[in-house]
């Protein structure tokens, strides 16, 4: 199954993960400011946020819509797939936990429903036919939404040509993970590029050193434009088609304090 999925235009979204964290207030957030407005400050100064607490609990239409009218029309939200369909032996046998997800309410996000991220644990090791069958389960519409998805393995195993042939057989993006110990794969697979970075350092005042924000730029401008950054990894020596593409770019987890920092520099050498 080919899946496509065209956009007419081309953007970088940048952010990071959530909005909900304590050590901001006073930090990100202006001291003082009301917990039910941190959304929309967030939706001010990033253009995205990965949201992480789909992973773990079912969400209401009703909170997606509010979601949606609380950051401005351009921004998006990426959504972390549920645990109960990637912690499994068996992903094909996903189908069930996938559909109530979706079916939780997740298009009330409308045009601000970003890529769909799906997570696997560090032991999930590379099977060609268990992950087809999981692929497979994934829809390019639901609800007259067409939907993007990405998956991010932590495992080498998934360092061969078959994994990313499969990921292009599919139009799934595979997320580049800039990290110490998880595995990187930089090969581009679909019609957009998600990367997760997380090495950074909350000593500096935004998390990552000048020429490492520049460097990111300069990726992201690559991606954008559909090419590929030479300097990071890739599985397989074919190349994906030149095409402009859709970035999406999010700083997570280390030095978390100065991630809205790093995501906000990015974003001022992307403008």
């Amino acid at each position: 199954m080919t899946k496509t999925l065209t956009k007419p235009y081309v953007k970088a979204y940048v952010g990071v993960g959530g909005w909900t964290y304590e050590p901001w207030r006073g930090v990100f957030y202006p001291k003082g400011l009301p917990h039910s407005k941190e959304l929309t400050y967030a939706g001010e100064q990033l253009t995205s946020i990965e949201v992480n607490g789909t992973f773990y609990s079912t969400q209401s239409p009703k909170t997606y819509r509010k979601w949606a009218s609380e950051v401005p029309d351009d921004f998006v939200f990426s959504l972390k797939g549920p645990r109960y369909a990637v912690n499994r032996r068996v992903l094909a046998e996903a189908g069930d936990s996938i559909k109530r997800f979706l079916d939780s309410g997740i298009t009330e996000l409308g045009p601000k429903l970003g890529p769909l991220l799906w997570q696997f644990a560090p032991h999930k090791k590379f099977d060609e036919k268990d992950f087809g069958g999981f692929l497979d389960l994934l829809p390019d519409k639901f609800d007259g939404h067409g939907l993007r998805h990405v998956i991010e393995v932590r495992n080498d195993t998934f360092k061969t040509p078959a994994f990313i042939a499969l990921a292009r057989q599919h139009n799934v993006a595979i997320c580049y993970a800039e990290h110490d110990t998880y595995t990187e794969i930089a090969d581009i697979t679909a019609d957009f590029v998600y990367a997760r970075l997380q090495k950074g350092d909350e000593k500096l005042k935004a998390g990552y050193p000048p020429k490492a924000l520049d460097a990111w730029a300069k990726r992201a401008q690559i991606w954008a434009k559909g090419g590929a950054p030479a300097d990071l990894p890739h599985i397989d020596k074919t190349s994906a088609p030149k095409q402009p593409r859709d970035v999406f770019i999010y700083f997570i987890h280390e030095a978390k304090l100065r991630a809205p920092a790093a995501a906000m520099a990015l974003i001022e050498r992307l403008t």
